[in-house]
């Protein structure tokens, strides 16, 4: 499958057009705004909190407002939710999120606009188990499947009420991971059996989701989705998602990854960015991940390339190494340090650490590997691994080059003289997708007509359609054979934190999804350099390409939720927050427990009022666990099991 089977165009934005689904008086998809929504938090039952919430996050800007309805009981309380809504003047619909009980989504289309159902747990159940099938047998299944699932079809078509069928990673049925695997054919099979199912009833009011907490596998799902549906002549809208995102900084990059290079590739019809934090704080996130997309139609065009890029699995791009960039080194992060951080000191912002007793440095998980001095050296001592740039015509002037400084070049000035191959001396030069042409090979070919092994390509855009330029411009050398090591670089100006952590993290996240990158180089002149740091790490981490702190796999909370998700998720932050490289599922209910958790390595699941229990992977280690010794025995475990290390002791200077 090319990019065009599930992209309506590679190279200049274009939205998918989809059929438009009514939720209520809410028109979604076609040619309608992308909208935004959310989830409340409370218990269903508790029917004055739940209306009190709903209302919060509607003045919010919440489009659509979730709520669980895990039993009958729930299902019911939604009628008097809606009514209690409708009377305080808001006509905002309202989805019911079904998982085990349908007959309580049968129900609950008696009250609201819009069910939710998980393939994955509605007619099937999940116990781990490997089931075996012939296709005589799988095809019994899907009947035993149409029947549970046809009645509530046919009631939703009747009434007029819309559904999303939302197929989630972490929570397979056993019948699909035995058939498919844990992959994301699997996730799309799970809800192309559902859709077909609604074609045959002749229902179109349907919406689909792709959600996983891994951005790389929600990426990948979705455009295969789009794809298979393509191949079916099924146009339904999407309902994006990464799901359980986790808070802060990190839940808001991990969201964009997902999220943002789906938009960019004009998929999307509605967005829901789960974070543990209060609902309503969601919003104004959506909301600047689509905002973008408003007036993106008409950028300047950006110029097609052949390409054999497969958008539906993660394969890095193949290229020699130079130095510690490309070939199998994990990408590497670039900083610019402003004049008035060339000095010692301001390294600390970059992850690097000195001991004044020891007269050593001390490198931090999240230490960057390269900065770019402008047109001064580095006059101190630096960290041994720490590589240092320069603008080119400064670094020539130089009378003796200071160890691990390499010149910068500009591609369409100075570099033209770039000088000899010498040992320990890189190359490292910017480029434009416009500066990508068969010219470029007489600069860059040695006599034996290949290229170079001491040049690293910096490729920038100011493209408005930034991560697919970024993209383009990739492939564009590779296809011209000048595939050295590539960092992506933008530049940002008058950002806030928060959107620059959103738009940095589809810009130069997307080509990372799609295996293009070596590095990143993260300019935004305005920004404290911890900040520009932590964020690129950020979206390194997101993207699974560069793994240096713990990750926290943390449901967003609903009415489900069986403790106080921000408050536990804090506690157990403050803890192992230096436990690199070790994902820790934080899981509200049994729902969003063993499945949703997916590839986590430790899980803390909450089974009943003040009971957790604990899982390694996916197997269940202790049993209601009292909550005021959770956190303690959860560190016990990753003791028992090897990955606890003490955390360690700063040195200051």
């Amino acid at each position: 499958m090319t990019h065009e089977a599930y992209c309506p165009n590679s190279f200049n934005y274009q939205r998918r057009e989809t059929r438009e689904v009514k939720i209520g008086s809410l028109p979604l998809g076609g040619s309608n705004p992308i909208r935004v929504q959310s989830m409340t938090t409370t218990d269903t039952m508790d029917v004055h909190a739940t209306v009190e919430q709903s209302i919060r996050m509607i003045e919010a800007g919440c489009e659509l407002v979730r709520i669980t309805a895990p039993s009958r009981r729930d299902a019911e309380a939604l009628g008097s939710i809606s009514d209690a809504l409708k009377a305080a003047g808001h006509d905002t619909p309202l989805v019911a999120d079904i998982h085990f009980t349908p007959n309580a989504a049968e129900i609950a289309a008696d009250y609201v606009e819009k069910i939710r159902i998980n393939p994955g747990n509605y007619a099937d159940k999940k116990r781990f188990e490997n089931l075996e099938y012939t296709d005589e047998s799988y095809a019994e299944e899907l009947i035993r499947i149409r029947e549970k699932f046809a009645p509530l079809v046919q009631k939703c078509k009747k009434l007029g009420r819309a559904m999303r069928i939302g197929t989630n990673h972490g929570s397979l049925s056993d019948r699909i991971m035995s058939r498919y695997g844990d992959t994301a054919s699997g996730m799309v099979e799970s809800a192309l059996e559902f859709l077909r199912i609604c074609v045959d009833e002749k229902y179109y009011d349907v919406v689909v989701s792709m959600k996983s907490s891994n951005p790389q596998v929600m990426v990948q799902a979705y455009r295969l989705l789009v794809a298979r549906m393509n191949q079916e002549g099924m146009a339904f809208p999407l309902h994006l998602g990464v799901t359980e995102a986790g808070d802060g900084e990190d839940g808001r990059i991990k969201s964009a990854l997902g999220i943002g290079t789906l938009l960019e590739d004009g998929l999307g019809d509605t967005v829901r960015v789960s974070l543990t934090e209060e609902p309503e704080a969601e919003m104004p996130v959506g909301r600047m991940l689509v905002e973008r997309y408003a007036t993106r139609n008409g950028h300047p065009k950006i110029s097609p390339v052949s390409s054999t890029l497969n958008p539906f699995e993660y394969k890095r791009r193949t290229c020699w190494e130079v130095g510690n960039v490309g070939g199998k080194h994990v990408p590497v992060v670039v900083h610019t340090l402003r004049d008035a951080d060339i000095e010692a000191a301001s390294l600390y912002g970059a992850g690097y650490r000195y001991s004044v007793p020891l007269d050593k440095w001390n490198l931090t998980d999240a230490a960057c590997d390269v900065v770019y001095a402008g047109s001064r050296s580095l006059s101190f001592d630096v960290p041994g691994t720490l590589q240092t740039l320069m603008d080119a015509d400064a670094w020539t002037a130089l009378e003796t080059i200071p160890d691990r400084h390499h010149p910068l070049w500009n591609a369409e000035e100075s570099w033209e003289h770039l000088p000899p191959p010498k040992q320990g001396v890189v190359h490292w030069i910017r480029i434009k997708r416009a500066q990508v042409h068969n010219n470029l090979q007489a600069r860059v070919f040695d006599e034996s007509g290949r290229m170079r092994r001491d040049v690293i390509w910096v490729v920038e855009t100011d493209s408005v359609h930034a991560m697919v330029d970024l993209r383009t411009t990739v492939l564009a050398l590779d296809n011209l054979n000048c595939g050295a090591p590539v960092i992506l670089r933008r530049t940002w100006d008058g950002l806030d934190d928060e959107r620059l952590a959103l738009q940095a993290a589809t810009d130069l996240g997307g080509p990372m999804i799609d295996g293009l990158g070596d590095g990143l180089w993260l300019d935004a002149p305005n920004t404290a350099l911890s900040k520009r740091n932590n964020m690129s790490f950020g979206i390194l981490q997101a993207a699974r390409t560069r793994i240096s702190k713990t990750e926290y796999i943390s449901c967003p909370s609903c009415g489900r939720t069986l403790f106080d998700l921000q408050e536990t998720t804090s506690k157990i932050r403050a803890v192992t927050h230096h436990l690199k490289g070790v994902k820790i599922g934080i899981m509200g209910c049994i729902v969003n427990g063993p499945g949703e958790m997916a590839d986590a390595d430790y899980g803390y699941v909450g089974t009943g009022p003040g009971k957790i229990t604990l899982y390694k992977e996916k197997e269940v280690v202790k049993r209601n666990v009292p909550e005021d010794e959770a956190v303690d025995a959860l560190i016990d475990l990753i003791r028992q099991h090897g990955d606890w290390v003490d955390a360690p002791k700063a040195e200051l200077a």
